[in-house]
C-alpha cells in the first residue's frame, strides 16, 4: 500500500497533524509520502486565482489523504484551487481532515469537510473517512483519535 498526505498548512498545526499520521502509517507497514501544498505568496479568505510554488503529484498512489486548515469557516482557498485543479481521482480512496480553532465542528470544519468532499467526488474519487480536529487544549486527545480512525480505515 503507498499512500500521499497531501497537506497545506500555514500554523504548522495541520502538518503536525500529518506528520504523526505518517508515522503511524509507517510503524504498521505502509509506504508513505507527505507533501505541502505550498502557494505562491500569502492567501487570504476570498483570495483567487491563486498560484502554487509546488503542487504535489498524486499520481502512483493507492491511498490519498487531504489535510487543511479552516479559514473564515471554510475551507482554507489553497487546499479549494488546489483540489480543483486536480484532473482526476478516480476510483481513488481518499481521507481528509481540517485543523481548525473555533470549538465547535459547526463553525466551519462541517462546511470544510462538505466542500472537500464535494470537490473529492466531482473528480470521482472516494471519500472513506474525514476528521475535524479542533485546536484547542485537547488538540492531542483529537489528533490521535483521528489518526487511529485513519489507520484502521487505510489499513483495511
Amino acid at each position: 500500500m503507498k499512500v500521499g498526505i497531501i497537506i497545506y498548512s500555514q500554523t504548522e498545526h495541520t502538518y503536525s497533524a500529518g506528520l504523526e499520521l505518517k508515522d503511524k502509517l509507517s510503524e504498521s507497514g505502509v509506504d508513505v509520502t507527505i507533501e505541502r501544498i505550498v502557494p505562491v505568496g500569502d492567501v487570504h479568505p476570498g483570495s483567487k486565482n491563486i498560484k502554487f510554488e509546488t503542487i504535489p503529484d498524486i499520481d502512483g498512489f493507492d491511498f490519498l489523504v487531504f489535510g487543511s486548515p479552516v479559514h473564515a469557516f471554510s475551507l482554507a482557498p489553497a487546499m479549494k484551487a488546489y483540489l480543483e485543479q486536480i484532473k482526476s481521482l478516480e476510483n481513488q480512496n481518499v481521507a481528509c481532515f481540517v485543523t481548525k480553532g473555533a470549538p465547535f465542528k459547526w463553525t466551519g470544519g462541517t462546511k470544510a469537510i462538505s466542500v472537500m468532499k464535494d470537490i473529492v467526488v466531482s473528480k470521482s474519487g472516494n471519500v472513506v473517512v474525514t476528521s475535524i480536529i479542533v485546536w484547542n487544549k485537547g488538540h492531542d486527545k483529537a489528533v490521535k483519535e483521528m489518526v487511529q480512525k485513519f489507520v484502521a480505515q487505510i489499513n483495511s
